[in-house]
């Protein structure tokens, strides 16, 4: 045996001989120089024969997406503007009233230039200071508001904030109005008459006239025409009427706002809410019940636009939580001409310039060459 640690070696000796050493001796063992040269190379593979490359394939070009913003050469040139009534609009985008200030704000933040139009705030004929706080409470998918109307009143808008909005090209103006009686709404109306660059007027019809027991003009179609009729007759440009979603028929009330010689009707305003605080047992808003919009209440103003433009002949503005272009889209084929954008201004300033740009990415998506044919497109 080997000693521990000691196995048996082999080594080579001279050409033909292999050494077996095992332990301390070694011996010489003849081996043949073809078993050798066999067992110390490995065979060498027959190359194989090279193949010819096969010709490249020319590639096939490559699908344009579907979202890009450009129109392709020779295609036919796109149009995002609108038409209400008399009212030409160079895209369906307007900012709503109560959410984007008297315009002038938004000047160092917002192309003004860039959209279809603003809605001022509220105007009444002599300046209100609105609701004391709490009277904004932000709620799921929404907001609740109650500002009261809070405004500087006709006058200060026509000499202070007018002149300003002025300086600012290719913006359309609307002016927001109301009253609490036919006479102020009346009144109100004349004074802004006298205002240069207004395009048109918007006549909130939501607020309870004081006459008839505070019920609101908007909530009964007499007293809806009654409002409208004393707008138009002195009203130098278009009216457009702002109805409320608080009634059992919208078809029926701006049916009745059409009747009196509205120019177009938008909807919906805000619906009637109201929130408590569980812990102090206390409303939320100082008003007690305050105006719902927002996200949550979009498939109700989609429904309520669709019934009125069924409704109606003259054109119909819609809005109600609307923040993304597909939202613009959904309103447009249930009838609206335009749109207005409201809430969504509060968490977002830009939203309106925004959406501009999204609905315009949408329709080149979608191969939309005319925003306008949008308009009533609803399949059923």
């Amino acid at each position: 045996m080997n000693k521990a640690g000691q196995g048996t070696k082999t080594a080579k000796g001279k050409a033909g001989q292999r050494r077996r050493v095992s332990g301390d001796s070694e011996a010489t063992v003849p081996v043949s120089n073809e078993v050798s040269v066999t067992a110390e190379l490995a065979p060498v593979p027959a190359p194989e024969p090279k193949s010819e490359p096969e010709p490249e394939r020319p590639r096939a070009p490559e699908p344009k997406l579907k979202t890009e913003t450009k129109p392709r050469r020779g295609a036919a040139p796109f149009d995002m503007s609108v038409r209400v009534g008399t009212l030409e609009l160079k895209n369906p985008v307007l900012a709503a009233a109560g959410t984007f200030g008297y315009g002038i704000e938004f000047e160092d933040i917002v192309s003004l230039e860039k959209l279809g139009g603003f809605v001022v705030k509220g105007l009444s004929r002599e300046p209100m200071a609105g609701n004391p706080p709490p009277r904004l409470y932000e709620t799921a998918a929404g907001m609740l508001n109650a500002i009261g109307l809070q405004n500087i009143g006709a006058r200060a808008f026509v000499e202070e904030k007018l002149p300003q909005l002025r300086r600012i090209p290719n913006t359309v103006v609307i002016t927001n109005v109301f009253g609490h009686t036919t006479r102020d709404i009346e009144e109100t109306i004349r004074i802004l008459n006298d205002g240069e660059g207004i395009a048109a007027y918007e006549l909130n019809v939501s607020c309870p006239n004081v006459t008839y027991g505070g019920i609101a003009f908007g909530q009964d179609p007499a007293l809806l025409e009654e409002a409208v009729a004393c707008a138009r007759g002195v009203a130098e440009r278009p009216l457009i009427v702002k109805l409320s979603p608080n009634v059992t028929s919208i078809a029926r009330m701006a049916r009745a706002a059409e009747d009196a010689g509205a120019a177009a009707v938008s909807l919906v305003n805000t619906f009637l809410a109201m929130s408590i605080d569980p812990e102090t047992r206390r409303p939320r808003i100082s008003n007690v019940t305050a105006g719902l919009s927002g996200p949550c209440i979009k498939p109700i103003a989609v429904r309520m636009v669709h019934e009125a433009a069924q409704a109606v002949k003259i054109p119909v503005i819609g809005m109600g939580g609307i923040s993304t272009a597909a939202d613009i889209v959904e309103f447009m084929l249930a009838g609206a001409s335009a749109v207005e954008v409201g809430t969504a201004n509060f968490w977002d300033p830009c939203a309106c310039e925004k959406l501009v740009d999204e609905l315009e990415r949408w329709c080149l998506g979608h191969r939309v060459r005319r925003v306008a044919e949008l308009t009533g497109g609803l399949i059923t």
